[in-house]
């Protein structure tokens, strides 16, 4: 357990709050794009190699472990990735969460998802941008200033000398010179920094993460295929974070190189078994320094999940007006108080687990 505690401090859980609640499909198309660009293709796909953290809490802890469980039991709607939507008068509609990755575990549907989504009409998922490369580019160019320092600014140039060794380091390591990405904003480096490499290599092979693979089934069968955001409106939420913000966990998460594979497949593990609420407990406990950025976690939480789940809940309504829709968005968009489960309730629907 001290190992585990010892791996990292409040940046790195931020940047777990990045890659697991907003929508990373538009940075993971990027990243693709960046690691073929950069000459780096593999004649083989890398191996997954993560570990469960949960396993070792478990063992090595067994009251922390418990006290996990506890906390996570008592989140609201922390249970589960399926929910029915009923109104009187509406053919119901089914909301799904969904994890933003390529791995063939995420990528196939649970038997009761699978049915939900081949019985519905409609097809909603965060931004349908990602369905067309081309839309998405030609709409991130119109606003760069987004994702790239579009004066004198560059990423070096915000950093402390310690800081810029560190980075130019673990970008070496993954192929990436740092003077080919001066210019970029530090959430697209921390992004493409995140996922693992056997991640990177799917993507970059043309794998699509789970909600392409929605939209395109949905395209595939007739149905029709909505969206909630666009990609532009996504890119603004991150954007509108603090600088300092996204420096520190640039470097944070870079500091923690491969042991991000640990906590990717922990998050996978708890996706599958649908445990939502046992994210943030788990991680807490394991990455105790995690506590040190209230003022940090609280602009990143009103931004990236709340706002956002606020314009998704009234977007979604005239689609749940209609009936036989299935909405798919990022899984942590469910639960908590101010989760879209709960935001449909207080909008006057039934809304019960479904699978």
């Amino acid at each position: 357990m001290k190992r585990v505690v010892a791996m990292a401090d409040h940046s790195a859980v931020l940047w777990l709050k990045l890659l697991a609640a907003i929508n990373v499909l538009f940075l993971l198309s990027f990243m693709a794009v960046a690691t073929l660009a950069s000459g780096q293709a593999r004649a083989e796909m890398p191996e997954c190699t993560g570990k469960d953290l949960m396993a070792s809490i478990r063992t090595d802890d067994p009251d922390t472990f418990r006290r996990i469980e506890q906390e996570a039991a008592a989140t609201v709607n922390g249970k589960g990735l399926l929910w029915k939507l009923e109104k009187e008068g509406r053919a119901p509609s089914f909301l799904f969460g969904t994890m933003h990755m390529t791995d063939p575990r995420v990528t196939s549907l649970p038997p009761a998802a699978q049915r939900a989504f081949d019985a519905s009409q409609t097809v909603v998922i965060e931004t349908t941008d990602v369905v067309d490369p081309a839309r998405m580019m030609a709409a991130v160019m119109k606003k760069p200033e987004l994702t790239m320092f579009t004066d004198d600014t560059t990423l070096p140039s915000l950093l402390s000398p310690e800081d810029a060794a560190v980075v130019d380091a673990a970008l070496a390591k993954r192929g990436i010179p740092l003077a080919s990405v001066i210019k970029m904003k530090p959430w697209i480096l921390a992004t493409m920094a995140v996922l693992p490499a056997c991640e990177t290599a799917r993507k970059a092979a043309g794998a699509p993460v789970l909600d392409v693979k929605l939209a395109k089934d949905a395209e595939a069968s007739g149905k029709k295929l909505e969206g909630l955001e666009t990609a532009t409106e996504q890119l603004e939420a991150m954007a509108s974070l603090p600088m300092d913000f996204h420096l520190e966990g640039l470097v944070e998460t870079l500091k923690l190189g491969d042991r991000m594979d640990d906590i990717v497949e922990t998050m996978i593990t708890l996706y599958l078994r649908g445990d939502m609420g046992m994210y943030w407990p788990l991680f807490r406990a394991a990455l105790p320094d995690a506590a040190g950025d209230e003022a940090g976690y609280a602009a990143f939480e009103e931004a990236m999940i709340t706002e956002r789940n606020k314009t998704m809940a009234g977007k979604a309504e005239p689609l749940l007006a209609a009936g036989n829709a299935f909405i798919a968005v990022g899984a942590l968009h469910l639960p908590g108080p101010d989760g879209l489960v709960e935001l449909f309730r207080k909008a006057g629907y039934t809304v019960s687990p479904a699978g």
